[in-house]
C-alpha cells in the first residue's frame, strides 16, 4: 500500500481495516509479551531518538520520538487493529503503526504537516502485515465524519499545548551560547489558523478539547485506550497546568482517567540552563512531560 495524502471534500467515510490479524487469545488486550508488559507498568519512561525521527523545528516545532507511540501501540493493540492520531503533525504515530503492523489514520489541520507525514511513510518500506497508514488534511472536530463508530482500538496523540508556542521564545531553559540559537525570539506556533487549538488560552482550550474528544469517544471500541501527551507551561511566572485541563476535558467528555506516565526527557535535553536561580524555584518543563491514559468505559 503506497502512502497517500488524503484530501476528501466533502468528508466521506474512510475504508480502513480494524480487525485483529494475530493469533492472540481473545481476552488479551494486545500482542505485548511479558517483558514489554513489565516495562509498560513502570510509571516513568524514557525514549531515545533514532535516525528516522523528525527533529527539525523548522518543519514542525513539537514532535515526539517514534518510540513513544510505538510503545503505546505495542502495549495496547493487536496487529491489524486501528490506531487514530487526531493531531498527527509530522506523522510519527503513523510510522510507529507501520513498524508494528497496525492500521492507522492521522488527521491534521495543516496540509503542510499532512504532506510531511505522507512523505515520511513513502520512505519506509512496507513490512509483512504492515497495514494501511493514511494522513488526512482535516480539522479534528470533523473526524467523526470520516470513521465508523466502534472501530478505533487506540488513540495516541500530542495535541497543541494551548498557546504555549504562540509567543516569542526566550530560551530561558538554555545555557550559554545556546540561548541565541535559531529558535531565539521565534514564534513557533503550528499556524495562525483561527481553528488552531494552539492559539487558545487555557480555559478556551479546555472547552475545545472537551468538544473534540467527546466527538471521538463513539469511534473507540469499549475499553479502548486514549493516550494524550502534554506538558505544563510557565506564563508570566505562573504555572499553567495543561495536563489538568486535559484530564478535566476528557473526563467531562465521558472518558475514564486511568494512569499517568511521566515522560522523563532528561536523556535528550542538552545543557539545561540554571532557570530561576537563586530566588525562584521552578521545575524545568523541558525535562518532563505527561502521558495521560484514558479509556472508553465498557458501559459507554
Amino acid at each position: 500500500m503506497v502512502a497517500e495524502t488524503v484530501r476528501l471534500t466533502p468528508p466521506m467515510m474512510l475504508d480502513i481495516p480494524h480487525q485483529r490479524t494475530c493469533a492472540c487469545s481473545e481476552n488479551h488486550i494486545s500482542c505485548a509479551d511479558a517483558k514489554d508488559w513489565i516495562k509498560g507498568q513502570i510509571g516513568v519512561w524514557q525514549f531515545n531518538y533514532e535516525q528516522r525521527d523528525m527533529r527539525d523545528k523548522n518543519v514542525h516545532p513539537a514532535t515526539f520520538p517514534i518510540a513513544l507511540p510505538k510503545r503505546w501501540i505495542g502495549l495496547l493493540t493487536h496487529r491489524g487493529e486501528l490506531v487514530l492520531d487526531p493531531f498527527v503533525g509530522s506523522g510519527s504515530t503513523l510510522v510507529a503503526a507501520r513498524d508494528l503492523g497496525r492500521n492507522a489514520v492521522g488527521f491534521d489541520l495543516s496540509q503542510a504537516y499532512v504532506d510531511v507525514a505522507t512523505d515520511r511513510l513513502r520512505q519506509i518500506p512496507l513490512v509483512a502485515e504492515g497495514g494501511i497508514q493514511t494522513a488526512v488534511a482535516a480539522d479534528a472536530r470533523d473526524i467523526p465524519r470520516y470513521l465508523q463508530p466502534d472501530t478505533v482500538d487506540l488513540i495516541v496523540t500530542s495535541p497543541p499545548y494551548a498557546n504555549l508556542l504562540n509567543r516569542k521564545r526566550k530560551n530561558k531553559s538554555r545555557r550559554g551560547d545556546e540561548r541565541g540559537n535559531g529558535q531565539f525570539l521565534k514564534v513557533e506556533q503550528y499556524s495562525q489558523n483561527p481553528s488552531d487549538l494552539g492559539l487558545l488560552p487555557i480555559d478556551a482550550y479546555q472547552v475545545e478539547m472537551k468538544a473534540i474528544f467527546r466527538g471521538l469517544l463513539p469511534l473507540l471500541k469499549p475499553g479502548a485506550h486514549c493516550i494524550v501527551n502534554v506538558p505544563d507551561m510557565w506564563w508570566e511566572n505562573h504555572r499553567i497546568t495543561i495536563h489538568i485541563a486535559v484530564i478535566k476535558a476528557l473526563t467531562e467528555a465521558g472518558y475514564e482517567f486511568r494512569n499517568t506516565v511521566i515522560w522523563d526527557r532528561t536523556n535528550i535535553v542538552n545543557r539545561v540552563g540554571i532557570f530561576g536561580w537563586p530566588n525562584n524555584y521552578i521545575t524545568m518543563g523541558t525535562t518532563f512531560e505527561y502521558l495521560l491514559d484514558f479509556i472508553k468505559p465498557l458501559a459507554s
